[in-house]
């Protein structure tokens, strides 16, 4: 018999993993080697099992401690390790004191994939699953983002075999009710473990689970009852979108299993920054550079806008870095008719170098002002040679 693997390695988490990485960690490996989506797969079968064993101990906060201390020797009664703990519910009628589910929490989790917990599932119960949602990202320009447009997105996703329905069989046949558990897609495991006889339900080996065989595969979807195609689609994005928010397209995602409802298309939006504008939820903010002149006189300026150049006055005296803000010129607001504002933020320009008749201007005002220094400031005379 092979040697069993380290129920950390099985689950690919460290040995001070949290309760919740460990429960994430199994909802992956579950899913990935599920009966349903490999079936007559033995490995994947196996690896079904050895995660399901590996979850059901680490899962087990007592479990998990005894296996911590002795490994794999915690749960082998000819082993001896625990110290007389081999038995110790004997008392129980050979019951788990976990409830005859055996799965011990594995219920809610198998729920979320498919529809219904390990331990009860029967055929009646192993009905219709929804399909997996997907995830796609759209980048889009500032302006898209601002004013709303169509796009087209193009991702693969899976469905039903249109040639055998999604049953897996080949047309004209049908599925063949799995005479080991009778249609019920499990079976009852009997163990003996340091806490005495246990009695587990675990997905059936001869069908994987489905309560079916198939004895004649569908030669088109191997069996598998499910095939990956190309689609495009093209859906609306509102104006007001922002970066990071997301877009659901309902019943674009893979189709259910056995009857059940497709998945949702989740579309992530990355929107490109602008050159010129920062956008802040449903404002803008510019940076906008004015004259020395018109920060001391006063006056009009032209600032651009989303949609067109919008006049705006500059009162006499403006100092730099002083924000102006421009009602209902920002974004609209998502699923709103109003808008956002824009923030003008102006920065007063200083000429770096003067022609001697400008200088000569502004020492005369610099005097005017009462500027002790005005007198250094003055353009030196030429000389009769220069």
């Amino acid at each position: 018999m092979a040697e069993k693997r380290d129920y950390y390695e099985v689950l690919g988490v460290q040995k001070t993993a949290s309760d919740d990485e460990i429960k994430s960690a199994f909802r992956k490996m579950a899913k990935q080697y599920h009966p349903d989506l490999h079936p007559d797969d033995k490995d994947a079968e196996a690896k079904f099992k050895e995660v399901n064993e590996a979850y059901e101990v680490l899962s087990n906060a007592d479990k998990r401690a005894k296996y911590d201390q002795f490994g794999h020797a915690a749960f082998d009664p000819t082993a001896g390790a625990g110290g007389g703990y081999s038995g110790a519910w004997s008392g129980f009628g050979g019951g788990s004191p976990f409830g005859s589910g055996g799965f011990g929490g594995f219920g809610d989790i198998f729920s979320d994939f498919f529809g219904g917990g390990a331990s009860t599932r029967s055929s009646s119960s192993y009905g219709p699953v929804r399909g997996e949602n997907l995830r796609q990202t759209m980048t889009i320009t500032f302006e898209e983002a601002a004013f709303g447009c169509e796009k087209e997105v193009q991702y693969r996703r899976e469905e039903n075999c249109s040639a055998c329905g999604g049953t897996g069989a080949a047309p004209g046949t049908q599925p063949q009710t799995c005479p080991t558990c009778g249609g019920r897609g499990t079976i009852n495991k009997t163990q003996n473990t340091i806490l005495g006889v246990m009695q587990t339900t675990v997905p059936c080996t001869a069908c994987g689970g489905t309560g079916k065989i198939i004895k004649d595969p569908c030669k088109v979807c191997n069996g598998n009852g499910r095939v990956r195609t190309v689609q495009k689609r093209k859906f609306k994005i509102p104006a007001g979108i922002d970066d990071g928010q997301t877009i659901r397209i309902s019943g674009g995602g893979d189709d259910g299993f056995r009857g059940g409802p497709k998945g949702d298309l989740h579309i992530s939006i990355r929107v490109k920054p602008h050159k010129r504008f920062i956008r802040d939820g449903a404002d803008i903010h510019q940076n906008v550079t004015i004259p020395v002149t018109t920060a001391m006189l006063g006056g009009s300026i032209n600032v651009p806008t989303l949609e067109k150049d919008v006049k705006l006055t500059i009162p006499e005296g403006t100092q730099s870095q002083k924000t102006f803000r421009m009602k209902g010129f920002g974004i609209q607001k998502l699923n709103q008719s109003d808008k956002g504002d824009m923030y003008v933020n102006v920065t007063v320009e200083i000429p770096k170098k003067l022609t001697d008749k400008e200088r000569e201007i502004v020492v005369k005002l610099a005097e005017e002002m009462g500027d002790s220094d005005a007198q250094k400031a003055k353009p030196k005379k030429k000389g009769l040679f220069k």
